[in-house]
């Protein structure tokens, strides 16, 4: 089915989204932050490049879904670095065009696709052919708008930008991306990243943005410092405005907290679970493609690799650390004694009455009332073949030019070592370490350049 005209009206329920986005006010240099489009590294084809901080809540998600697609085109053994840096635009706009499209169909809720645009006189005049009556008329329509235009934009910019929003309307994905193919321009120019995040946001819907975010005052882009919330980042890359990482929903003293509900195609480690403000579960620690989104307190970078390896199915040993936690929504590393049995039948073990008592007996001996981890995995799932190689390549990714030797985006080249004791890190100094220790605690890195990425 072609696409439906676009609305003469902005897109449905633009003051929610706009609330849900900014707050009750769009502070202008907040604005100002997120004004760019998709554009790519002259220095590393497939790189996107970020100007300010902020946008690398969109930024980073998109980067990874490009990298997935990059790292599943590729093997390990054959990886061609000349290939890729020798990428030919055209190739890349369709790496980008299908990250998008991922994106969107991850978010889909299952009426349209929303696309939203700019219904800007100029972008329809550039197609004209020269010398054309229309194209004629119009440029004098336009020369006439222009100062009065300039003027709106400069007085406020978001006034403007929003003013002139418009939504088309898709059945699919493929409908999307011949429009985006056809239509690349707008993704690099000025709104790109802010036209496609609000594309992901219709196409979500009002209603399931407000069933999903924990609180809805608070918006998606900090209103003093511009950077993305957790419900955003967690949209970008799972589907979900959830507020919180870990597995599923969690019971807190009666208050229900949504997180991840499934394992998700790229993932996410953060510095903060370091510092014990969260909990990283393993849909996101584990994802289907070796492709982390990183945190820091205020950027968001990756990691990644053409080691496949790194990541697969839950082995029965992690499902049972994960529907064991389950039960223990505080994060003890015990249950209850009495919720053996519900642990036991959710793991398909066998569950009973009377295996239960004697299992319960042995695992709290001492009769204290409640069952620990580390002796339920013990007896149940002891350990495992390990599958994860003891070496592997790895590469980091920034986007924000600034924060790039020699002001370079390219991607960053290291070696990881998993060594047979954990070596916490408590270097301050090195926070990419004591990132990538909440996933793997005995992890040495050493970088090709040497000198570690930074992770702001």
């Amino acid at each position: 089915m072609a696409a439906q005209a676009s609305s003469p009206v902005p897109p449905p329920d633009l003051d929610e989204i706009i609330k849900i986005m900014w707050g009750n006010e769009v502070k202008e240099e907040v604005f100002q932050r997120w004004k760019q489009g998709f554009k790519f590294s002259p220095d590393e084809p497939t790189a996107l490049i970020q100007h300010e901080g902020g946008p690398c809540a969109v930024i980073a998600p998109v980067q990874a879904h490009i990298l997935k697609s990059l790292i599943n085109d590729c093997s390990p053994k054959t990886t061609n670095w000349t290939e890729i840096r020798q990428m030919e635009s055209n190739r890349v706009s369709k790496l980008l065009i299908r990250a998008l499209c991922e994106i969107l169909s991850q978010a889909y809720a299952g009426n349209k696709y929303i696309l939203v645009h700019m219904s800007d006189s100029e972008l329809h005049d550039q197609k004209q052919p020269p010398g054309s009556p229309s194209a004629s008329s119009a440029a004098t329509s336009t020369s006439e708008a222009v100062e009065h235009q300039g003027a709106k934009k400069n007085a406020a910019d978001h006034s403007y930008f929003h003013s002139q929003l418009r939504a088309l309307s898709f059945e699919c994905t493929e409908e999307v991306e011949a429009y985006y193919l056809e239509r690349i321009d707008t993704l690099r120019e000025t709104f790109g990243v802010l036209l496609f995040l609000y594309s992901v946001l219709c196409t979500k819907g009002i209603e399931a943005l407000h069933c999903e975010v924990t609180d809805p005052s608070e918006p998606f882009v900090d209103s003093e410092f511009g950077y993305g919330s957790q419900s955003l980042i967690n949209l970008m890359i799972s589907g979900r405005a959830v507020a919180h990482v870990w597995n599923y929903d969690q019971d807190i003293c009666g208050l229900k907290l949504k997180g991840v509900n499934k394992q998700c195609q790229v993932g996410f480690m953060t510095l903060l679970e370091h510092l014990r403000y969260c909990e990283v579960g393993s849909f996101l620690k584990n994802p289907i493609n070796p492709v982390w989104v990183l945190g820091s307190e205020t950027h968001l970078t990756l990691l990644f690799s053409f080691e496949k390896r790194l990541v697969s199915a839950e082995t029965p040993s992690e499902v049972a650390r994960r529907v064991f936690k389950s039960y223990d929504p505080e994060g003890n590393n015990f249950i209850s004694s009495e919720l053996l049995q519900d642990v036991m039948s959710s793991l398909d073990l066998v569950s009973d009455p009377e295996y239960v008592d004697i299992m319960r007996k042995k695992l709290d001996s001492e009769n204290l009332g409640i069952i620990l981890l580390s002796a339920f995995m013990d007896e149940f799932f002891p350990e495992e073949t390990v599958t994860i190689p003891d070496t592997f390549p790895v590469y980091h990714y920034n986007g924000l030019i600034r924060s790039c030797p020699n002001n370079k985006v390219v991607y960053q080249e290291g070696n990881a070592v998993l060594l047979e004791t954990n070596m916490a890190s408590v270097l301050e100094s090195n926070s990419m370490l004591t990132c990538l220790q909440t996933k793997w605690p005995s992890i040495e890195l050493q970088w090709v350049s040497g000198v570690t990425p930074s992770l702001n």
